[in-house]
């Protein structure tokens, strides 16, 4: 089956282009956007996912061993590839993945001297983007040349904190690099929303930290907190999603509450 043959919504709404985005590492940003993806197919929309990041970790998540595949979204980048040829059907009915592997770790500094290099992202997604209802684009652990492209080629952000300490740190920086963005390359860019990832509701330290971003994000963060279990952290090593590993856990169910949150703002 092809991605031409599985139907989008009919809610008729415009493709929206979500970047899943936080400089730090290890804040639940492949795990979010695997589960998010998997939890919106869950309700009917057609989603593409585009591992962006180097380590791929959206692309095992799904199960797609990536020691087999001939090609990725760096020969998209880098060698003109369409998007058509790369886009994978993944586990989940509606969810389909533009995978990467390690050769994207080369992609930062062979686009240094590629015409219009911060747009390629954009100009690959725009021939399939009006195929699908959502588009989400899981960015690697930096403020680089990659992250920039996804920037350039999404209307928003949907940024992941984890509920430790330092939460907030480094976040004033990505707000920097997308108020840039949306000055020269993207006006359109906003803020999707924030996802609390790693919720212990235990611990007075994750209560705080959720206290301090909803004061900082006010409106923006979203309601759903996003549990720490073991079964969504076993769920990648089965390559599934973890509404399809363990629906009846926490965890699942706190991603197909962001996904009702995630369509209402759309």
């Amino acid at each position: 089956m092809t991605y031409k043959d599985v139907k989008r919504s009919k809610s008729g709404k415009n493709t929206r282009i979500i970047a899943i985005i936080n400089q730090k590492g290890g804040v639940g940003k492949s795990t979010t956007a695997v589960n998010l993806a998997a939890a919106l197919s869950e309700m009917g929309r057609k989603t593409l996912l585009i591992d962006f990041d180097p380590q791929g970790n959206s692309t095992s998540g799904f199960g797609i061993e990536k020691e087999e595949l001939d090609q990725c979204i760096y020969d998209a980048l880098l060698h003109n590839t369409p998007a058509s040829d790369l886009i994978i059907q993944t586990n989940s009915k509606r969810v389909f993945i533009v995978p990467a592997t390690i050769q994207l770790a080369g992609a930062e500094i062979e686009l240094v001297s590629t015409m219009a290099r911060e747009t390629r992202l954009k100009e690959l997604i725009a021939p399939v983007k009006h195929e699908f209802d959502f588009i989400l684009i899981d960015c690697p652990p930096s403020l680089g040349l990659l992250t920039i492209n996804a920037l350039a080629a999404a209307d928003s952000v949907l940024i992941p904190i984890q509920c430790e300490y330092y939460a907030l740190e480094g976040v004033t920086k990505l707000l920097e690099s997308m108020k840039m963005v949306k000055g020269r390359i993207n006006t359109n860019l906003t803020i999707y929303g924030v996802v609390l990832t790693m919720y212990d509701s235990r611990t007075s330290l994750a209560n705080q930290v959720v206290e301090e971003v909803r004061s900082f994000f006010g409106a923006e963060t979203f309601k759903t907190l996003i549990p720490r279990t073991v079964k969504l952290s076993e769920a990648p090593s089965y390559g599934l999603p973890i509404t399809t590993y363990a629906p009846n856990n926490k965890g699942s169910k706190a991603y197909m509450s962001l996904a009702k949150e995630v369509i209402k703002r759309a």
